[in-house]
Parts: structure tokens; sequence; C-alpha cells
């Protein structure tokens, strides 16, 4: 008979593997959550039924989707998916290690591994039946919409800003304030209206960015938390 594996202890040690990869890597440990875990037990669940071969549109739905569905509102999510079968069977520490060997040999199962800013995890594993031996994993990263952030943009000064902010361009007018929500950090750059070289800056949750007239020509950025400048 071939060796099954312990389910719940293979979920565990999917996560724990995955933890340990991302540490490889300096990157933080994801948290077990239970709506992400859910989400991927019903869709293993649904792929183990099927019969075919793996994906992540199944039955019309997209992880963001089903995660939705279970509850979770999200900033980022992303979904890795294994089939795993072998006449002889393997242990729950063999099937997670060669699940993980797999997604790390993927360019883009690793690169849903290696999220930076994801912070949590859901892991689950379904047998596909008695006469298909397979064993279907579902991994979802997800960062949690609680962990969005916000920013904010004040131009005091005499003329409009240009900045960018995740790739976009925006114009900032005089005595205009924009708020800005964000999933993940980023860059935040300014074009000074006489300044060949742009200001740059990370942008961080609470900040304000605020743009006053320099005596004699030209714009600068004062960066505080809380209340605006006046």
């Amino acid at each position: 008979m071939p060796v099954t594996p312990d389910i719940p202890a293979a979920e565990a040690a999917i996560v724990e593997m995955t933890n340990a990869f991302r540490a490889d890597h300096k990157l933080s440990a994801v948290k077990r959550n239970p709506q992400l875990a859910a989400a991927a037990r019903a869709y293993a669940r649904v792929l183990a039924a099927r019969g075919q071969g793996l994906s992540h549109t199944a039955n019309g739905t997209t992880p963001a989707i089903r995660v939705r569905n279970a509850g979770y509102a999200y900033c980022q999510i992303a979904e890795n998916l294994a089939a795993l079968y072998d006449s002889r069977g393997f242990t729950a520490p063999d099937y997670a290690r060669r699940t993980l060997q797999g997604w790390e040999d993927s360019p883009g199962h690793r690169k849903n591994l290696l999220m930076p800013h994801v912070t949590e995890t859901g892991v689950a594993v379904a047998r596909a039946g008695v006469n298909d031996p397979r064993y279907i994993a579902v991994q979802l990263f997800g960062r949690p919409l609680r962990l969005k952030y916000t920013f904010k943009i004040a131009n005091r000064a005499t003329q409009p800003v240009t900045y960018s902010f995740s790739g976009e361009e925006h114009v900032v007018v005089p005595r205009e304030t924009i708020t800005h929500g964000a999933c993940a950090p980023g860059t935040l750059s300014f074009k000074m209206p006489t300044d060949k070289a742009a200001a740059r800056y990370q942008a961080r949750d609470g900040q304000v960015y605020t743009l006053k007239s320099r005596k004699g020509g030209g714009v600068a950025v004062e960066t505080g938390a809380g209340a605006l400048n006046p």
C-alpha cells in the first residue's frame, strides 16, 4: 500500500518550509489565516473533484473572488497550486518538501513565495480520489486590507507641482491636498519646477508631504506626520 500523508501535518509543513525559504531571502514570515485556509480548502476540493489539470480559474472563479467569498478583504493576493503523485506514496514532510521544491523551481510560483509585502497564508491539501491518488495543494498568500496605508500631498506653494507614485503621474495645484492609499510601499518622486533633479521619498503611512515656496524661488518639501502644516 502506498504511504499516505497526514494531511494537516503536510499543510503545516508547507507553511513552515515556506517561511524557512522566505527567511533565507531576508523576508518576514507569513502567518496562517483561517479565512485564507478556508478558501484554499474549498478550492483544493474543487480541483480534486475535477480530475483535470490544475487551473487558477476553475468554475469561472479567480483567487480574488474565492478569498472575498471566504470573507477576506485583501490588498494583495496570490495563489500557488501543485499536484503530486507517486505510486509509493509519501510522508507529510516528504510531500511538503517536494511541493515546495516544485514551487521554488517555477518562476511564477517562486515569485509568489517571495512576495515581500504579503503577511498571511492559507494552505490546503486534498486527495483527488480513491482511484486517483494525486494530492492537490493550494497555497494562498495575502496582505489584508487593514494594512493599507495612506499619506497626503499638500501644496502650499504658489505653483503646481508634478509628482509620481506607483508608476502614475499626478499634478497637485496650489492649496490642494491629495490623499493616497497604497497596499505596498513605494517611491514618491517630486518634479520641482526650478530643479533639474527630482526629490525622492519612500512613502510611509500617516506621512504628510507639504510643498512650500522657497525664498528666492523654487519649492521645498517638508515631511511630517499627522496634521497638515499651515
